[in-house]
């Protein structure tokens, strides 16, 4: 190995240690910080929350630390959920959690939680429709069945988050603070939904249609102050993309996981969470319509040749 190699090999080797040890402080950020007030009394519905490494647990966690009044907790795999609603009772008592088992794709269920939160709360400030699913089969064994089931999972989810979600929010109350119309809708989409090369045609068919809905429901639903974004992960380390790094990482190349992007590793789902609290949050009270990519600023761009236009 030449001098110049040697170097190259051991920059890449610091900068890998250096992402482990930024992806860890990342992750302990809750332990490591005092309760925030950013959702202050919001009553929340979040989807997609089985998932032990999940957009949808950290969002969870998240949103109780920064002072949400009630979360209805929803997902498919009942699993997981009462591990969740300990976990969050236990370090934020001050919040109450309800979780429910279901399929976020059901139009009795998601209309009958935004009801139960009508009823039990009052109100319905914040709803983040990140259930989902992924698929590995390419074009040519994709079924029928299976392209209409992604659909049906990813983007009828969104489409029911948004009816019904926007129906509780244009409700009233001012008993129990809400005086006006208004909240914050958040769809979980993906970079597969912007540009072609990062799923499967059925995933990001649905997610393409995610990002449409996000955009087409703020116009549908102007001079409410009900805003409705999309997230666009990048690669995120989580449940669902658990196969790609335990591949990554038994042929030793977990340095090379994520290395597309400018920032050159993989997100964690804390990131994503952290983007969810801000569209849930009065602090982006005007962003609307709007397809928001965290993916380390990899689809900031066409393909290059590394170093060529750097």
């Amino acid at each position: 190995m030449s001098g110049y190699d040697k170097t190259r090999s051991q920059e890449s080797a610091n900068f890998y240690e250096n992402t482990k040890a930024r992806i860890q402080k990342i992750q302990s950020h809750l332990a490591n910080s005092p309760r925030g007030t950013r959702l202050k009394d919001k009553v929340c519905i979040i989807t997609g929350v089985g998932s032990l490494k999940g957009i949808g647990r950290a969002s969870a966690l998240l949103f109780a630390h920064e002072g949400a009044k009630h979360l209805y907790l929803i997902d498919f795999d009942p699993t997981n959920l009462p591990d969740l609603k300990a976990t969050v009772e236990k370090l934020y008592p001050d919040v109450k959690v309800t979780t429910l088992q279901g399929d976020a794709a059901d139009e009795t269920l998601i209309s009958g939680v935004c009801e139960q939160a009508l009823r039990e709360q009052g109100k319905l400030d914040v709803f983040f429709a990140n259930a989902g699913i992924a698929t590995k089969d390419p074009l040519e064994s994709t079924t029928s069945e299976s392209f209409m089931n992604v659909m049906r999972v990813n983007s009828l989810s969104c489409f029911l988050a948004v009816r019904y979600g926007s129906a509780a929010m244009k409700k009233v109350n001012a008993s129990r603070g809400k005086t006006t119309t208004g909240g914050s809708i958040i769809l979980t989409a993906s970079v597969a939904g912007l540009r072609s090369g990062a799923g499967t045609i059925d995933y990001s068919a649905s997610k393409a249609a995610v990002n449409s809905m996000a955009k087409n429901a703020a116009y549908q639903l102007q001079k409410t102050d009900i805003r409705v974004n999309s997230i666009c992960p990048g690669l995120i380390e989580t449940g669902m993309t658990t196969d790609t790094f335990d591949y990554a990482r038994k042929r030793g190349a977990d340095a090379k996981i994520g290395q597309l992007n400018p920032l050159g590793r993989f997100g964690v789902a804390e990131e994503i969470a952290q983007a969810a609290l801000f569209l849930a949050s009065d602090d982006s009270s005007y962003i609307n319509g709007q397809n928001v990519a965290v993916d380390g600023g990899l689809s900031s761009s066409h393909p290059v040749i590394p170093g060529r236009w750097a």
